[in-house]
């Protein structure tokens, strides 16, 4: 596609006038400064907010069912809102081919809706009581409802998938595969001989990696994009979905404030071994500080107040801390090598500041 050249927003929204009033209203809801992303172009802006805005309507309605407890409990983490990166991406992704495509916003609607499956099935793994800031569903109803709404909303996810073609039903029960397989990865933890940095990268690769690759080439595939560029978009989106979580790790341990989207050191008092407490771990430097630091990560979970303290002042001043930056830096590089192949037009320029931000917000 030529630089620039994109559909008008209005037909993307479906109502006529909508295009720029419904844009701007958007672009703080979706928080593209939060993720770092510039668009760049402005028409390219409002092709991505057309689209996100129609996808909002799609999975409402695709949630919908004849019983109104379903449709409620459904649309429960659908309307906790959350940034859209997998739709964005899907938008993003169409740039390199005709965004105003009618398989595009589908597309997105099951990335999007094969995501908020897996919220509600790990929130119960979680035990967790809040999700974006509202009770979750496992708290709200019970673990029972929550894991029988994940259910639904990944049968309705294949459901739409379906209309796609059968390329596209693969695609997402692969991706699905994926994501399980990484969840039982990470249930069962590295086994005997497994090198614990390899086996945490290789889960969030499963886990997160797989389904923003999906998106990505939803994207490209959907909007009739070349089947090179579709394949370089696939290998952006992998190593940009993973180069994304680590830095969530990076800035548990690292921020001051609430920038991660938790309490700092939320990580450590629950005993996630991300990667800068795997690396601490692993670590074989004999200074004071480090062999302190290992003593109290080694206890797994650091809920002490004291201890916590302790340990996330240690881990900000430590080596590990240091080699997790460079770790997500080389992640951030490797995504931008991926779009190599792409043509240097605005949507490229815009995937290249996801991987400018990613570097920086951890340094």
């Amino acid at each position: 596609m030529v630089e620039g050249v994109v559909g008008p927003a209005d037909q993307q929204t479906g109502a006529p006038g909508s295009g720029s009033r419904r844009s701007r209203a958007s672009t703080s809801r979706y928080g593209f400064g939060a993720l770092g992303l510039d668009l760049v172009d402005s028409r390219v802006e409002e092709s991505v907010l057309g689209l996100l805005e129609s996808v909002e309507d799609e999975l409402r309605a695709s949630v919908a069912s004849a019983d109104p407890f379903v449709t409620e409990a459904a649309r429960h983490l659908v309307e906790a809102g959350g940034k859209r990166f997998r739709p964005m991406l899907v938008a993003l992704g169409a740039q390199f081919g005709d965004p105003t495509g009618a398989q595009v916003v589908p597309a997105a609607v099951v990335m999007e809706l094969t995501h908020l499956a897996t919220l509600y099935h790990d929130d119960v793994m979680d035990e967790a009581a809040v999700r974006r800031g509202a009770p979750s569903a496992n708290s709200r109803w019970t673990n029972s409802v929550a894991i029988l709404v994940g259910d639904y909303l990944f049968a309705r996810a294949a459901d739409i998938a379906a209309d796609l073609g059968p390329e596209a039903v693969r695609l997402q029960a692969r991706t699905f595969a994926r994501l399980v397989h990484g969840q039982i990865a990470e249930t069962v933890g590295p086994r005997a001989g497994d090198d614990p940095v390899d086996h945490y990268l290789s889960v969030i690769a499963e886990k997160t990696g797989s389904l923003i690759a999906t998106s990505a080439r939803f994207g490209g595939m959907f909007g009739g994009a070349s089947a090179e560029h579709v394949e370089a978009l696939a290998g952006y989106g992998e190593t940009i979905g993973v180069a994304f979580q680590l830095s969530d790790d990076l800035l548990d341990i690292a921020s001051e404030s609430v920038q991660s989207g938790k309490t700092p050191g939320t990580d450590l008092r629950e005993g996630v071994p991300t990667l800068p407490v795997l690396y601490a771990l692993a670590s074989d430097d004999a200074d004071a500080s480090s062999v302190r630091l290992r003593e109290i990560l080694s206890a797994g979970k650091v809920t002490d107040d004291d201890l916590h303290a302790e340990a996330l002042c240690l881990l900000r001043e430590s080596p590990a801390l240091k080699r997790a930056r460079e770790t997500v830096r080389s992640y951030a590089e490797e995504a931008r090598q991926r779009l190599a192949p792409l043509p240097d037009n605005s949507p490229r320029r815009a995937l290249e500041s996801l991987c400018d931000f990613i570097a920086d917000r951890t340094s």
